[in-house]
C-alpha cells in the first residue's frame, strides 16, 4: 500500500518538470523571432538605400511613388506628380478642365414634336402658277378652277384628306378648302433644343458640320480622331478669335472653327431694361435662343434667323400677340420670286411687327440665317418656347459681331 505523502511527491516532480520545458520552449521562440524582426528591419534600410540611392526624385523632394493621373495644382506631399500627372497639371494651368464634366443638358419631351396637322409640298417650279379645284377629279384634269397660289420658293399647305390619281398626289388644302397637286411631306420629328435645371458652368454648343477637331487652334497643326456627328451638344471650354476664323475648344486636344460649330454663350444679366429676371436672347451670330427664368439658363435651342438683307432687327421687344396656328405669306423682292404660302405655321409668338419665333416645319438644317426676319424652330422647340413664355415677355436680340444693321429705318414687317 502506497502512502499518500510519496503520491503528492511525484504529481510536484511532474509539474515542475512541465513549467521548466514550458519555460524553455518560450524563451527558444522569442529568441527567433526577436532574429527575425532583425533581419527584416535590416533588409528594409538595405531596400530603402537602395532606392535613395538609384531612383532619386528629379524634383528632390525625396518621393519615389507615382501619384495617380491627374492634375495637382498643389505639390503633394505623398506621391509625385510625374508622368501623366505632369501633363495635366500643365494643362489645366494653362486653362484647360480636367476632369471634363458631361454635358448637363436634358433634351425636351419627344412628344412636343407632335402636331395636329399634315403637311404637302407643291412640286413645281417656281415660276408656276398653282390652281384650286373643288374635286380632286377637276384638279388631275386641270379643268374648272376657283382659285390659285401665286409663283413662289417655298409653298406648302396644310391639307385635311389626300387622293392618288395616276401618278399625281392630290390634297384637300385646309386653309383654302379646295384640292390641288401637291406631295404630302414628311415633317422631321429632331429637336435641338435642351433644358437646364441650374445654370451650366461652361458654355456650350451644337456642330452644324460633323467634323473631326483640331488638335490646335490652327488649321496646320493636325486633326484629332475623335469625330463628332451634326446636332451634337458639347460644352464650350474656350473661345477665341483669330486672323481666319473663330475657335473653340470642346475638350482636351479638341479645337473646332466657326464652320463647324455654334456657341451658347451664357449671359445671366439681362440689359438693364430687363428687370424682372425672365428673358428670351436671341443671338444673331451663333444662331441660338437662350431662355432665362429667375437670371438662370432654364433652356436653348439653335435656330434660324433673317438673311441678308432681311435680317431679324436687333433690339429690345415684348412678346404681344401668340398664336397656336398662323398662315403666313408674303415676298420682299420687287420681283416677288421670294413669294412664301405657308399654312398652319405652329406655335407662333410675335415680338416686332410680324417677327415672331414659331416652328419651321418646311426646315431640316438650323444653325444658318435664312429666313425672313422670323426666327425660325423645330417644331418640338418652337412649342417648349410657346408653353414657357407669357405675353410681355423680354427678347433681346442682338448681334455680338455687329454686322447687323440697327438702324429701324432698314427695317420692313418682317415675316417667315
Amino acid at each position: 500500500m502506497r502512502s499518500d505523502t510519496g503520491k503528492i511527491s511525484n504529481n510536484r516532480l511532474i509539474s515542475d518538470c512541465f513549467s521548466i520545458t514550458f519555460a524553455v520552449i518560450c524563451f527558444l521562440m522569442f529568441f527567433q523571432t526577436a532574429i527575425f524582426a532583425q533581419e527584416l528591419t535590416a533588409a528594409a534600410e538595405s531596400t530603402a538605400d537602395t532606392v535613395n540611392n538609384e531612383e532619386t526624385d528629379p524634383n528632390g523632394n525625396g518621393l519615389e511613388v507615382l501619384c495617380l493621373p491627374g492634375a495637382y495644382l498643389i505639390e503633394p506631399d505623398f506621391c509625385n506628380p510625374l508622368g501623366p500627372s505632369e501633363y495635366l497639371t500643365d494643362y489645366v494651368e494653362n486653362g484647360g478642365v480636367y476632369p471634363e464634366p458631361p454635358f448637363t443638358g436634358k433634351k425636351i419631351d419627344p412628344e412636343l414634336t407632335d402636331v395636329p396637322y399634315l403637311y404637302a409640298r407643291i412640286n413645281a417650279d417656281n415660276g408656276d402658277t398653282i390652281y384650286l379645284y373643288n374635286s380632286p377629279e377637276d384638279a388631275a384634269n386641270s379643268t374648272n378652277p376657283i382659285g390659285n397660289i401665286p409663283p413662289g420658293a417655298i409653298r406648302y399647305v396644310s391639307y385635311t384628306d389626300t387622293v392618288d390619281i395616276g401618278s399625281g398626289h392630290y390634297v384637300r388644302s385646309k386653309g383654302r378648302d379646295s384640292w390641288l397637286r401637291a406631295s404630302p411631306a414628311a415633317v422631321t420629328t429632331s429637336t435641338l433644343g435642351r433644358t437646364f435645371t441650374k445654370t451650366p458652368e461652361y458654355d456650350f454648343g451644337w456642330i452644324v458640320e460633323g467634323c473631326n477637331p483640331y488638335l490646335e487652334a490652327d488649321y496646320n497643326k493636325g486633326m484629332s480622331s475623335v469625330y463628332y456627328n451634326r446636332e451634337d451638344v458639347v460644352n464650350c471650354y474656350e473661345t477665341i478669335e483669330t486672323r481666319d476664323t473663330t475657335w473653340f475648344r470642346i475638350g482636351e486636344n479638341q479645337w473646332v472653327d466657326r464652320i463647324h460649330f455654334r456657341a451658347a454663350h451664357i449671359n445671366t444679366t439681362p440689359p438693364s431694361q430687363i428687370t424682372n429676371g425672365r428673358w428670351i436672347e436671341v443671338d444673331l451670330l451663333e444662331q441660338v435662343v437662350m431662355v432665362y427664368e429667375n437670371y438662370e439658363l432654364v433652356y436653348a435651342a439653335m435656330v434660324a434667323t433673317g438673311m441678308k438683307p432681311f435680317y431679324t432687327q436687333p433690339g429690345i421687344f415684348q412678346i404681344y400677340k401668340k398664336v397656336e396656328s398662323e398662315n403666313m405669306t408674303g415676298a420682299f423682292e420687287s420681283d416677288q420670286s421670294d413669294y412664301y404660302w405657308l399654312e398652319d405655321v405652329p406655335f407662333t409668338m410675335y415680338f416686332d411687327q410680324l417677327r415672331a419665333f414659331h416652328g419651321a416645319y418646311w426646315r431640316a438644317w438650323y444653325g444658318y440665317e435664312q429666313s425672313h426676319g422670323c426666327v425660325n424652330m423645330s417644331n418640338g422647340d418652337a412649342h417648349w418656347l410657346y408653353n414657357w413664355a407669357n405675353l410681355g415677355d423680354w427678347v433681346y436680340v442682338h448681334d455680338p459681331s455687329g454686322k447687323t444693321p440697327t438702324d429701324p429705318e432698314l427695317y420692313q414687317e418682317g415675316g417667315a
